[in-house]
């Protein structure tokens, strides 16, 4: 079977690197509430997340004969995203966070069942350092394996388990009591 026909995208793909403008439409329309999600997740703030969304699709209409079928896409948006959005957070001399449990608009398959738990949650993951927030989000929001993760933010895969197994304790410790035995992860 023909990988290429698997995917829809990959048509579309094919179209926009041929020039087609709607094409190219098309695929930013497809990736563009996940870029955004990943992008406010990490930078914390509605207008940087906007800016930096524009700039990896602006960038990726320059790179778009690179990119090979829409699973490369895929990973190749992660991965300017997550890099974008560390070395910006790591230019910023002061981190200066807005609160995220104003946004609505995130990416996810999941309603909130806590909304105090949450907004917990996401004032912890404000605290860790980009790279940490680069491998839980990716881990935990776009739901890549480690190796997929460190293939991402071209990070050695041992880096990448010791931010996972670190933030994932301090945010067990920081949030003891609050969460309830029954969602307790015991697969560690």
């Amino acid at each position: 079977m023909n990988d290429a026909a698997a995917d829809p995208l990959d048509n579309e793909l094919a179209k926009a690197r041929s020039g087609e403008r709607a094409a190219f439409g098309v695929l930013v329309q497809a990736h563009q509430r996940s870029v955004y999600s990943l992008a406010l997740r990490m930078l914390g703030t509605r207008d940087l997340a906007e800016d930096l969304t524009q700039e990896v699709f602006m960038q990726l209409n320059g790179n778009l004969r690179s990119i090979d079928s829409n699973r490369h896409l895929r990973f190749w948006l992660r991965q300017v995203t997550s890099n974008r959005a560390i070395d910006q957070l790591r230019r910023r001399a002061r981190l200066q966070w807005t609160s995220l449990e104003e946004e609505t608009q995130l990416f996810s398959d999941e309603e909130d069942s806590d909304p105090l738990l949450q907004r917990h949650m996401r004032a912890l993951l404000a605290e860790l350092s980009p790279p940490a927030r680069a491998v839980l989000l990716l881990r935990y929001q776009e739901d890549l394996d480690p190796q997929d993760i460190a293939r991402t933010l071209d990070m050695p895969l041992n880096t990448v388990k010791s931010h996972l197994k670190r933030s994932l304790e301090s945010m067990r410790e920081k949030t003891a009591g609050l969460v309830p035995a029954r969602c307790e992860d015991n697969s560690t």
